[in-house]
């Protein structure tokens, strides 16, 4: 494909401007599109917000105030005279000639027209539909079809839609669908070409996910379950394996037995148990002679593991490791040959575990916690540390199972949503910001009663006391003297992180006032309350992990979400307890966004597609993608795009 200067008006200047937009070749220019469209037609007079087009009658004066620009000058429009404004378009100056013919967007009053936007042409008598592109300083949305047009006509454009398929759905041709996203005509020229794009896009992503799928099975190592010794474990626990847990066990041991290599997502709610069913997986890896990893994306969290793990396995003559980037030199080495020789068998970090130092004797099985948390290079670098190894990962952001089975197609997937018991569901309050006596009184109850309460903010420094933790610390301080009161975010070093964590475990500190840093797998067992300020500003799923951080305990818990803004969001929060709920909720109202850590995962940054909204189009591309890869060697263009996943993997 040709390169952008092959395009008639595209200079190196223009290049740089459009590098900006991510856009460097000809592929990425043609799959750049609108992210919304202005409707415009005509209008009389009369009305008070007007779409008119006239004859300009005067050169334009600018003035300048409060940091903005504005544009006066004069039009003739149906034989009168009207004085016309607009802001902040300094660059449209030299455009607005005299007796050039333009359309004029905005509010009438009286004889003045306050313009939100200008048009240099007269858009006629008919519905316009006028593209918008996301844009940088010197290129217009009008620059931006102009260019896309060229490139249409230039280039050659790959359908990756099988021949079969377009007919199946009646699907206009690719090059059709993207001019006429471009330069619509009508609604319907948008939504036919939006379909057919749509397609495509999720098309190829289930094509990658489903051959990811079925290739596993090339690959792999059957190992024997010795479930007599795993029983043993269990029943040394001090509590019973929940109906889900087991169910999980009972998916990853067909896994160990088969001759396909392991990639399964164990989905657990907050305070579901999940951590132990990876270690009670980890414990029969061990009773083969394998080695196991486990990676947690906080030095806190893996410390968490490791303390749990020197618990449970005392008595079964484990021998567990730790290295985080704390690790001091000498003691990385001892652990290093530890691993090298065979006689450490597990072995829990941070991305440290990906130094090129440390290799494995005999590496079985990696687990990540977290998986959203690291890139797939990161995960894949630590899967290639041993042969065939299998793979396990971790996910607390509860996913709806239909969603999940076709999102993340490349893996197979356990659901634990049962609760571990003796657990109280977290009583969940929503407070305005002025209504500080009613949950300050509730924190200082649970103060009294001695337990230990969360504070968190959005922000470390913020002009608003309530975005601030700094400020929240001075603030609690006043109102809680008798109590130790510390911070924690994100900026600062990992060994002053985990000296306040330690502290507040030990109950050296009785409020921590936190950023989101806290929002994974952090364990303290006599908090029983946390206060999030500024509520809204978080996403349900990201609220729920919060809330997870208390009520690891059989005490009454308690989450408060302090906001100004009644928002939909909050009052979800107050009645629904389940994460599963809660996900499909937050899928609802906000799409996959962060929910999934996508853009850690495959491709799922799509240009025209967009989920919840889409998911029965990924349904019907996942079927179809099924059926083509049985014949793959018919499609010249779709084993290009297999290759390309081969080479990566």
């Amino acid at each position: 494909m040709f390169g952008l200067d092959n395009i008639k008006g595209i200079g190196p200047s223009t290049i740089n401007k459009l590098n900006k937009l991510d856009i460097y070749n000809m592929e990425d220019l043609i799959n750049y599109f609108p992210y919304k469209y202005h409707i415009l037609k005509k209008t009389s007079l009369n009305e008070e917000k007007v779409v008119v087009s006239g004859k300009i009658l005067s050169i334009p004066t600018v003035s300048f105030f409060k940091k903005m620009n504005r544009l006066s000058f004069t039009m003739e429009i149906d034989n009168r005279i009207f004085n016309v404004t607009i802001f902040n378009r300094l660059f449209l100056k030299d455009k607005l000639t005299i007796n050039k013919v333009v359309t004029v967007v905005g509010k009438l009053e009286k004889n003045t027209i306050t313009a939100s936007d200008i048009y240099l042409y007269d858009i006629g008598g008919n519905i316009n539909i006028i593209p918008v592109y996301h844009l940088v300083k010197g290129l217009t949305s009008k620059n931006i079809t102009k260019y896309i047009n060229e490139a249409i006509n230039t280039s050659y454009i790959y359908d990756y839609i099988p021949e079969i398929l377009s007919n199946k759905y009646n699907f206009i041709s690719k090059k059709d669908a993207i001019y006429k996203v471009n330069n619509p005509l009508s609604m319907e020229d948008i939504d036919i070409s939006r379909d057919r794009l749509k397609y495509e896009e999720l098309f190829i992503y289930s094509l990658k996910m489903n051959y990811l799928k079925s290739k596993k099975d090339n690959k792999g190592t059957s190992i024997i379950v010795n479930k007599t010794r795993i029983n043993e474990f269990i029943l040394s626990l001090s509590y019973s394996l929940t109906k889900d847990q087991l169910h999980a066990l009972e998916d990853i041991f067909k896994d160990m037995e088969s001759p396909s290599r392991m990639n399964r997502l164990v989905e657990g709610d907050v305070g579901s148990g999940k951590t132990i069913v990876a270690l009670i997986t980890m414990y029969a890896y061990f009773l083969n002679g394998y080695q196991s990893s486990l990676m947690a994306p906080t030095e806190i969290l893996a410390i968490q593991h490791y303390n749990n793990m020197i618990n449970l396995f005392k008595d079964f003559n484990v021998n567990v490791a730790l290295i985080t980037s704390s690790t001091k030199k000498s003691e990385k080495n001892k652990i290093y040959e530890g691993i090298s020789n065979g006689s450490i068998n597990m072995v829990i970090g941070t991305h440290s575990l990906l130094n090129e130092d440390l290799e494995f004797n005999n590496l079985g099985l990696v687990v990540t916690d977290e998986q959203h948390r690291f890139g797939v290079n990161q995960r894949r670098n630590l899967r290639n540390k041993g042969n065939n190894v299998d793979v396990l990962y971790l996910s607390a952001t509860p996913i709806p199972r239909t969603y999940a089975l076709t999102l993340f197609g490349d893996m197979d997937i356990s659901i634990i949503e049962s609760k571990i018991s003796g657990r109280k569901e977290i009583t969940t309050k929503v407070f305005k910001n002025n209504q500080t006596d009613e949950y300050l009184n509730m924190i200082y109850k649970e103060l009294k009663e001695g337990h230990q309460v969360y504070i968190v903010s959005p922000l470390i420094e913020s002009e608003d006391e309530s975005l601030d933790i700094k400020k929240l610390r001075d603030k609690f301080s006043l109102a809680f003297k008798n109590y130790n009161i510390d911070i924690l975010h994100g900026k600062m070093k990992s060994k002053e992180k985990d000296e306040i964590m330690n502290k507040y475990k030990n109950h050296e500190i009785d409020i921590l006032i936190s950023t989101t840093v806290i929002e994974v797998g952090v364990d303290v067992k006599n908090a029983t309350m946390i206060v999030i300020f500024d509520a809204e500003r978080f996403g349900l799923a990201t609220l729920h992990q919060l809330r997870g951080r208390v009520g690891r305990n059989d005490l009454e818990s308690y989450c408060l979400l302090i906001s100004n803004k009644e928002t939909e969001r909050l009052k979800i929060m107050e009645s629904i307890h389940d994460g599963f709920k809660l996900s499909e909720e937050d899928f609802r109202l906000r799409g996959s966004g962060d929910l999934f850590g996508t853009r850690q995962h495959g491709d799922m940054n799509f240009k025209v597609a967009k989920l919840p909204r889409d998911i029965d189009v990924l349904k019907h591309t996942s079927e179809d993608s099924k059926e083509i890869l049985k014949n793959i060697d018919n499609y010249s263009l779709l084993q290009g795009i297999i290759k390309d996943i081969r080479k990566k993997d």
